[in-house]
């Protein structure tokens, strides 16, 4: 039996969702002059820096990612980033994944960042599905999507075709 894929975002969606996104990020936070995007390792990292890219053309803030290192299968383990706590410290900063799903590593990323204090703190995915374990949510997000439990979102933001799909 094949597995069928199912496109929720074709490259073209993705780009004006990410476009649209970091919009929204500027118009929350026209008065920064820095804001710090935090990418959930891999896919949420690739969305940072295309939300980077984006926001150097929009706005005149200037945006520091940071590279945030959680086991998505074992996010209870050491959570790091690539900045010290002093660098987004009193700061505006955003956490960034590609796919909301069950909520965990999403809120164990958000519990991570409580331990310093900053000046604003939201949160991005490019897909929110509508069934969480945890009580978390996205500020920002590109697409909003009820699933089943036995379906899986896959994101690719690599090579010259992105695309968002359901299999």
């Amino acid at each position: 039996m094949s597995i069928t894929k199912n496109t929720i975002l074709n490259h073209q969606e993705i780009q004006h969702k990410i476009r649209r996104i970091a919009y929204q990020i500027y118009e929350s936070n026209v008065y920064e002059e820095e804001i710090i995007l935090a990418g959930i390792q891999d896919n949420g990292f690739l969305l940072a820096k295309k939300l980077k890219q984006n926001l150097e053309k929009i706005s005149d803030i200037k945006p520091v990612l940071c590279k945030v290192h959680i086991v998505k299968k074992n996010p209870l383990s050491e959570i790091t980033t690539s900045l010290n706590k002093e660098d987004y410290t009193n700061k505006s900063l955003v956490l960034i994944d590609d796919v909301l799903n069950s909520g965990s590593t999403l809120i164990y990323g958000v519990k991570h960042f409580l331990d310093v204090p900053l000046k604003q703190f939201k949160t991005a995915v490019l897909v929110n599905r509508n069934h969480k374990k945890y009580p978390v949510k996205a500020d920002f997000k590109g697409i909003s999507l009820s699933t089943s439990l036995n379906e899986h979102v896959e994101v690719t933001l690599t090579g010259k075709q992105f695309e968002a799909y359901l299999k």
